[in-house]
Protein backbone atom coordinates (compact mmCIF):
# COMPACT_ATOMS: atom_id res chain seq x y z
CA UNK A 1 0.00 0.00 0.00
CA UNK A 2 1.37 3.39 -0.96
CA UNK A 3 1.52 6.35 1.45
CA UNK A 4 -1.16 8.19 -0.53
CA UNK A 5 -3.52 5.21 -0.38
CA UNK A 6 -2.87 4.86 3.35
CA UNK A 7 -3.65 8.56 3.88
CA UNK A 8 -6.91 8.24 1.91
CA UNK A 9 -7.81 5.11 3.89
CA UNK A 10 -7.24 6.91 7.20
CA UNK A 11 -9.30 9.88 6.03
CA UNK A 12 -12.15 7.56 5.06
CA UNK A 13 -11.95 5.81 8.44
CA UNK A 14 -11.99 9.19 10.20
CA UNK A 15 -14.97 10.30 8.10
CA UNK A 16 -16.81 7.06 8.97
CA UNK A 17 -15.98 7.62 12.64
CA UNK A 18 -17.41 11.15 12.49
CA UNK A 19 -20.56 9.90 10.77
CA UNK A 20 -20.87 7.01 13.22
CA UNK A 21 -20.41 9.30 16.23
CA UNK A 22 -23.09 11.60 14.78
CA UNK A 23 -25.48 8.68 14.41
CA UNK A 24 -24.73 7.50 17.96
CA UNK A 25 -25.25 11.02 19.30
CA UNK A 26 -28.59 11.23 17.49
CA UNK A 27 -29.63 7.86 18.90
CA UNK A 28 -28.58 8.92 22.39
CA UNK A 29 -30.56 12.15 22.01
CA UNK A 30 -33.56 10.13 20.85
CA UNK A 31 -33.17 7.79 23.81
CA UNK A 32 -32.99 10.81 26.14
CA UNK A 33 -36.11 12.28 24.57
CA UNK A 34 -37.93 8.98 24.99
CA UNK A 35 -36.75 8.70 28.57
CA UNK A 36 -38.40 12.04 29.34
CA UNK A 37 -41.81 10.55 28.54
CA UNK A 38 -43.00 8.98 31.81
CA UNK A 39 -43.39 5.24 31.92
CA UNK A 40 -45.66 3.02 33.96
CA UNK A 41 -45.22 3.83 37.64
CA UNK A 42 -44.29 7.48 36.98
CA UNK A 43 -46.46 10.61 37.13
CA UNK A 44 -48.73 10.72 34.08
CA UNK A 45 -48.01 13.50 31.59
CA UNK A 46 -50.55 16.28 31.40
CA UNK A 47 -52.80 16.58 28.38
CA UNK A 48 -55.26 18.98 26.81
CA UNK A 49 -58.43 17.73 25.19
CA UNK A 50 -61.57 19.22 23.70
CA UNK A 51 -64.74 17.14 23.66
CA UNK A 52 -67.12 16.99 20.73
CA UNK A 53 -69.32 19.57 22.49
CA UNK A 54 -66.38 21.92 23.15
CA UNK A 55 -65.59 21.20 26.81
CA UNK A 56 -61.89 21.62 27.59
CA UNK A 57 -60.23 18.94 29.73
CA UNK A 58 -56.82 18.43 31.35
CA UNK A 59 -55.39 15.75 33.61
CA UNK A 60 -56.17 17.93 36.65
CA UNK A 61 -59.91 17.57 35.90
CA UNK A 62 -59.64 13.87 36.82
CA UNK A 63 -57.77 14.19 40.12
CA UNK A 64 -58.91 11.52 42.57
CA UNK A 65 -60.43 9.36 39.80
CA UNK A 66 -59.18 6.41 37.78
CA UNK A 67 -58.86 7.55 34.18
CA UNK A 68 -58.69 5.40 31.04
CA UNK A 69 -57.40 7.06 27.87
CA UNK A 70 -58.55 4.94 24.93
CA UNK A 71 -56.93 5.79 21.58
CA UNK A 72 -58.41 4.51 18.33
CA UNK A 73 -55.99 4.15 15.44
CA UNK A 74 -57.08 4.80 11.87
CA UNK A 75 -59.18 2.00 10.31
CA UNK A 76 -59.55 0.22 13.65
CA UNK A 77 -61.83 -2.79 13.28
CA UNK A 78 -61.30 -4.09 16.82
CA UNK A 79 -62.47 -0.73 18.23
CA UNK A 80 -66.01 -1.53 17.09
CA UNK A 81 -66.05 -4.49 19.46
CA UNK A 82 -64.05 -2.81 22.23
CA UNK A 83 -65.99 0.44 22.61
CA UNK A 84 -69.34 -1.08 23.65
CA UNK A 85 -67.56 -3.26 26.24
CA UNK A 86 -65.64 -0.27 27.59
CA UNK A 87 -68.78 1.89 27.59
CA UNK A 88 -70.82 -0.72 29.49
CA UNK A 89 -68.00 -1.20 31.98
CA UNK A 90 -67.81 2.56 32.51
CA UNK A 91 -71.56 2.74 33.20
CA UNK A 92 -71.17 0.11 35.94
CA UNK A 93 -68.05 1.59 37.54
CA UNK A 94 -68.43 5.37 37.19
CA UNK A 95 -70.02 5.62 40.63
CA UNK A 96 -66.75 4.42 42.19
CA UNK A 97 -64.58 6.88 40.27
CA UNK A 98 -63.92 5.45 36.81
CA UNK A 99 -63.66 7.93 33.95
CA UNK A 100 -62.96 7.19 30.28
CA UNK A 101 -61.83 9.43 27.43
CA UNK A 102 -62.01 8.00 23.92
CA UNK A 103 -59.63 9.59 21.42
CA UNK A 104 -60.31 8.99 17.71
CA UNK A 105 -57.54 9.43 15.12
CA UNK A 106 -56.46 13.05 14.69
CA UNK A 107 -57.02 12.79 10.92
CA UNK A 108 -60.68 11.73 11.20
CA UNK A 109 -62.15 12.94 7.88
CA UNK A 110 -65.80 13.35 8.92
CA UNK A 111 -66.97 14.47 12.34
CA UNK A 112 -70.72 14.05 11.79
CA UNK A 113 -70.65 10.21 11.78
CA UNK A 114 -68.32 10.35 14.78
CA UNK A 115 -70.76 12.62 16.62
CA UNK A 116 -73.56 10.15 15.92
CA UNK A 117 -71.46 7.24 17.20
CA UNK A 118 -70.43 9.27 20.27
CA UNK A 119 -74.08 10.03 21.03
CA UNK A 120 -74.63 6.28 21.50
CA UNK A 121 -71.86 6.13 24.13
CA UNK A 122 -71.72 7.42 27.70
CA UNK A 123 -67.91 7.71 27.74
CA UNK A 124 -66.38 11.05 26.76
CA UNK A 125 -65.27 11.29 23.14
CA UNK A 126 -62.87 14.08 22.21
CA UNK A 127 -62.24 15.78 18.90
CA UNK A 128 -58.83 17.16 19.83
CA UNK A 129 -56.14 15.71 22.10
CA UNK A 130 -52.63 16.96 22.84
CA UNK A 131 -50.23 15.18 25.14
CA UNK A 132 -47.46 12.58 25.33
CA UNK A 133 -49.79 9.70 24.50
CA UNK A 134 -50.75 7.99 21.26
CA UNK A 135 -52.01 4.86 19.54
CA UNK A 136 -49.89 2.07 18.17
CA UNK A 137 -50.42 1.52 14.47
CA UNK A 138 -53.48 -0.61 13.79
CA UNK A 139 -54.30 -1.29 17.46
CA UNK A 140 -56.38 0.54 20.02
CA UNK A 141 -54.09 1.71 22.81
CA UNK A 142 -55.10 2.15 26.43
CA UNK A 143 -53.49 4.13 29.21
CA UNK A 144 -54.69 3.97 32.82
CA UNK A 145 -53.95 6.74 35.31
CA UNK A 146 -54.65 6.09 38.98
CA UNK A 147 -56.31 8.38 41.53
CA UNK A 148 -52.95 9.89 42.45
CA UNK A 149 -52.04 10.82 38.85
CA UNK A 150 -49.61 7.94 38.30
CA UNK A 151 -49.54 6.09 34.97
CA UNK A 152 -50.33 2.50 35.94
CA UNK A 153 -50.95 0.81 32.57
CA UNK A 154 -50.00 1.45 28.94
CA UNK A 155 -50.65 -1.21 26.35
CA UNK A 156 -51.77 -1.69 22.74
CA UNK A 157 -54.64 -4.03 22.05
CA UNK A 158 -58.36 -4.02 22.72
CA UNK A 159 -59.77 -4.44 26.23
CA UNK A 160 -61.54 -7.62 27.21
CA UNK A 161 -63.80 -7.88 30.24
CA UNK A 162 -61.09 -9.92 31.98
CA UNK A 163 -58.51 -7.17 31.29
CA UNK A 164 -60.82 -4.49 32.62
CA UNK A 165 -61.46 -6.40 35.85
CA UNK A 166 -57.81 -7.39 36.34
CA UNK A 167 -56.41 -3.90 35.79
CA UNK A 168 -59.14 -1.50 36.89
CA UNK A 169 -60.81 -3.14 39.90
CA UNK A 170 -57.68 -2.97 42.14
CA UNK A 171 -57.17 0.69 41.18
CA UNK A 172 -60.82 1.53 41.83
CA UNK A 173 -60.52 -0.04 45.28
CA UNK A 174 -57.59 2.24 46.16
CA UNK A 175 -58.41 5.44 47.92
CA UNK A 176 -57.34 8.93 46.96
CA UNK A 177 -53.80 9.60 48.20
CA UNK A 178 -53.56 12.11 51.02
CA UNK A 179 -51.99 15.28 49.52
CA UNK A 180 -49.46 15.71 52.36
CA UNK A 181 -48.24 12.12 51.99
CA UNK A 182 -47.85 11.74 48.24
CA UNK A 183 -44.51 13.45 47.72
CA UNK A 184 -42.21 10.74 46.40
CA UNK A 185 -44.25 7.83 47.78
CA UNK A 186 -47.69 7.68 46.13
CA UNK A 187 -48.01 3.92 46.58
CA UNK A 188 -47.46 4.20 50.34
CA UNK A 189 -49.96 6.99 50.79
CA UNK A 190 -53.00 5.15 49.44
CA UNK A 191 -56.00 4.83 51.73
CA UNK A 192 -58.68 2.19 51.29
CA UNK A 193 -61.84 3.55 49.69
CA UNK A 194 -65.06 3.17 51.66
CA UNK A 195 -67.07 2.18 48.57
CA UNK A 196 -67.49 -1.43 47.51
CA UNK A 197 -67.24 -2.52 43.89
CA UNK A 198 -69.92 -4.72 42.37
Amino acid sequence: MKVDELGVGIMRAEARAVVLSGILAALAAGRTALAEVPGVGEPAPDFRAITLVGTRLTLADFKGQVLVLNFWPARCTSCKAELPVLDSYYQLQKRVGLRVIAVPPADTPRWRPLQHAASLLTITVVREFRGAYGAFKGLPTNYVIDRGGVLRYANPGPWTLEDLNRILVPLLREGVPAPEQTQGRPALAMRVAGQQLP
